[in-house]
């Protein structure tokens, strides 16, 4: 009869792949789980600047570069256009309220004024002769007047006499009558030559008045156009410093265009770009400083201009006190503007980092200084020298506050 063989117990060869398949898949289901799967990178030490985070009083300010610039500038035009003909100084030149800076040449103005003078010159030979004509007519009125005067008195005369030889019967009815008669016509004439007089000299009063005006209207033309002409060299309207004056022999320039600047020299300001995140922070007022040679210097917010270009607004700063010597404008001054109160804070050193993260997550070294871990962080506030940390960092820390550039998306990197 046949024999019940039994099997072995145990390992078998045949088990043996599939038990290292199944150690495998254990060891990769727990590096998964729990295996560090940050992405590394080497980096050697000594190219790295290392900071330590501190507790310590922040200084709620920035910094800002300005320009001086004039605290008034008076815009320079050309009342008349034409061609450059002379220029007689050069921008940066200091001059005098009257000085001529340039000449211009305009032949149609010159040539316009002269007509109006030849108009003028004309003007007075016609009232002069229209003068004389007004007088000769008024001496022939006088003499008619004279003339009818006498008339007058020769028949009251008659009159008187025929009245008395017609009382005395001398003489005829009708001889009184005409006399009667030529009296009362010599007299009416007379008065009737009084009154034509009278308006003839009104008349000619309002027509001397009428050519006096007309030929003062005139002159004031006259005077206009020579001003013009006058014009065409070009003055200074203040004392000041001439600047923006680009001039060009035989350039044109059209009448009214401006040529340029006058700054006046007594009082200057200073003149900054902000960067807009500020623009909420910053009102007039606010008090600054700068040092030159030196000395400190107070300046204060005067001016703020509402329109932001290329992420950044203009504000004008004004002395506070004194003024530095020897300011020149288109000097460079470094102003440490004052935003708020100094307060206790947590703080790490400016750095290139910020430019990579934003100020978002900075690489945190651990206790033994052989790697840097990256860490989610929350900055808030910035001056020149720090940035205040509001969340992720504990003073004593060390962090790299170098440049991430070359570091890529490396969550950790390994110190040499």
């Amino acid at each position: 009869m046949d024999r019940i063989i039994e099997q072995k117990k145990g390992l078998k060869k045949k088990h043996i792949p599939f038990i290292v398949a199944g150690g495998l898949f254990l060891i990769l289901v727990g590096w998964l789980l729990f295996g560090d799967h940050s992405s590394k990178m080497r980096v050697n030490s000594a190219s790295l600047i290392v900071s330590t985070v501190e507790q310590g009083t922040f200084g709620d300010y920035i910094r800002l570069s300005g320009q001086v610039q004039p605290k008034t500038s008076i815009l320079l035009s050309a009342p008349e256009g034409g061609t450059v003909e002379r220029c007689l100084v050069h921008e940066g030149a200091i001059v005098k309220e009257g000085d001529t800076l340039l000449v211009l040449r305009n032949p149609d103005l010159v040539k316009q004024t002269h007509d109006i003078e030849a108009q003028y010159i004309e003007k007075q030979n016609n009232n002069r002769d229209a003068s004389i004509g007004l007088e000769k007519e008024k001496l022939t009125m006088q003499q008619q007047r004279l003339a009818a005067k006498i008339e007058a008195n020769r028949a009251r005369r008659t009159f008187e006499q025929q009245q008395s030889l017609y009382a005395d019967g001398l003489t005829t009815h009708e001889e009184f009558l005409r006399a009667k008669e030529n009296d009362e016509l010599a007299r009416t004439n007379l008065q009737l030559l009084v009154k034509r007089l009278y308006q003839d000299s009104l008349y000619q009063q309002v027509q001397r008045v009428k050519m006096s005006q007309a030929l003062d209207n005139m002159y004031k033309e006259v005077e206009l156009a020579r001003r013009r002409v006058d014009d065409l060299n070009v003055r200074a309207t203040h004392d000041g410093q001439l600047s923006s004056f680009a001039i060009q022999l035989g350039q044109n320039i059209a009448s009214g265009a401006t040529i340029g600047l006058i700054n006046i020299l007594d009082e200057y300001k200073v003149q900054v770009s902000i960067d807009e995140r500020y623009i909420d922070r910053i009102v007039a007022g606010l008090s600054g400083v700068f040092e030159r040679q030196g000395t400190e210097y107070a300046v204060e917010v005067s001016t703020l201009y509402p329109d932001v270009k290329d992420g950044q607004f203009r504000a004008d700063f004004t002395f506070v006190g004194e003024t530095p010597r020897n300011i020149r404008v288109g000097q460079t001054y470094y102003i440490n503007l004052q935003l708020g109160e100094p307060t206790e804070a947590v703080l790490i050193p400016r750095g290139s980092f910020f430019a990579s993260t934003g100020g978002k997550w900075v690489y945190v070294l651990s206790a033994d200084g052989s790697e840097a871990v990256r860490r989610e962080i929350k900055i808030a506030r910035q001056n020149p020298l720090y940035y205040e940390v509001v969340e992720g960092l504990q003073p004593g820390e060390k962090v790299v506050t170098s440049s991430y550039d070359n570091f890529g998306e490396s969550e950790r990197l390994i110190l040499n």
